[in-house]
């Protein structure tokens, strides 16, 4: 990674004053407290792969806080932040949740008012995740920002190792290996956070809670060929026909959900080169189809062609034809 800012070699009376002016500079709009009065530390070292950013910072005792003011001159388009927690201990603060996280836990925190805290010594890498990503799977941000996604879930283990991988061989990649694998980054993201949600102790919630984490626990097991209604249902700690009234209100259906975003992984997947060596049957069967002939009437009634005539065409770059899968 490169350093941009580091306080060694800084007269320590300068430090913090000089961090903060440094953070400025990179276009931080928050306001920082330090916390204690020992001397100060910091480093902001940064990496970019593919249309990944990445950003690590070391830094003392600080409380970081956004407020509504500062968010009026923020970037509204910018993404949102995933951080994992390296050394240390922190505390997040958004939409009425307080997260307190350790070494290898993640956190998520969107462009709205919040108050990091972190301890002495921390360490942080946050990447900076399309919204539209999160949204598309997982629901409004507002429902899972501040929650602590332990580092004790395989899947923010194996995330955390995957990004910690990917800085340290992202020069050797070329552009289009960089931009696949920084999205490899960003599903894995998301699955931590779906296997988080999809955790919950069931308990009486506002029905658009309770979609949300039908929703992400659809996201978690997308690859089950025996997930349906039913199965959902016990999941999440309704009965079938409440869940379904709760889809019903949004107008939706449940077995329509769980068939669309098989249908949207599959797509991805067959226009992705790095999946061009699977055929199309195990493809489809590892996005939950039990039979390549279900799979590709499914695609075919959404997308108007055969699964390989979309994927030449993907991976082409061309207009696809309509030959048979």
């Amino acid at each position: 990674m490169q350093t941009l800012f580091s306080t060694e070699g800084l007269h320590p009376r300068d430090s913090f004053r000089l961090w903060q002016d440094a953070l400025i500079g990179f276009g931080a709009k928050v306001d920082h407290t330090r916390l204690d009065d020992g001397p100060f530390a910091a480093k902001l070292e940064v990496a970019r792969v593919g249309s990944l950013d990445l950003t690590r910072v070391t830094q003392g005792a600080v409380r970081n806080e956004t407020t509504s003011d500062l968010m009026r001159r923020q970037d509204r388009d910018a993404g949102v932040a995933v951080i994992f927690n390296l050394a240390g201990t922190s505390s997040t603060l958004q939409d009425g949740r307080d997260a307190v996280v350790g070494a290898g836990d993640l956190v998520l925190l969107d462009q709205r008012p919040a108050v990091h805290t972190s301890s002495a010594g921390s360490r942080s890498l946050l990447l900076e995740v399309p919204r539209e990503r999160l949204a598309s799977a997982l629901g409004s941000t507002q429902l899972y920002t501040a929650l602590t996604v332990g580092a004790e879930l395989a899947s923010t283990s194996l995330a955390l190792t995957f990004v910690q991988e990917l800085i340290r061989v992202g020069p050797q990649l070329t552009p289009d290996a960089a931009s696949r694998m920084g999205s490899v980054a960003v599903d894995l993201v998301v699955a931590s956070i779906a296997e988080r949600l999809a955790r919950e102790v069931p308990r009486p919630l506002h029905g658009t809670v309770v979609v949300q984490r039908a929703k992400a626990y659809v996201e978690a097991h997308l690859g089950d060929t025996t997930l349906d209604p039913p199965q959902l249902a016990a999941a999440v700690g309704v009965s079938l026909r409440r869940l379904q009234e709760l889809f019903h209100e949004r107008g939706q259906h449940i077995s329509d959900w769980i068939w669309q975003r098989r249908l949207e992984a599959a797509t991805r997947r067959l226009a992705d080169p790095g999946c061009a060596h699977l055929p199309i049957g195990t493809l489809a069967f590892g996005c939950g189809f039990a039979s390549q002939a279900h799979f590709s009437r499914r695609f075919k009634e959404r997308h108007g062609l055969a699964p390989s005539a979309y994927r030449h065409g993907a991976l082409l770059g061309a207009p696809a034809g309509s030959d048979e899968a």
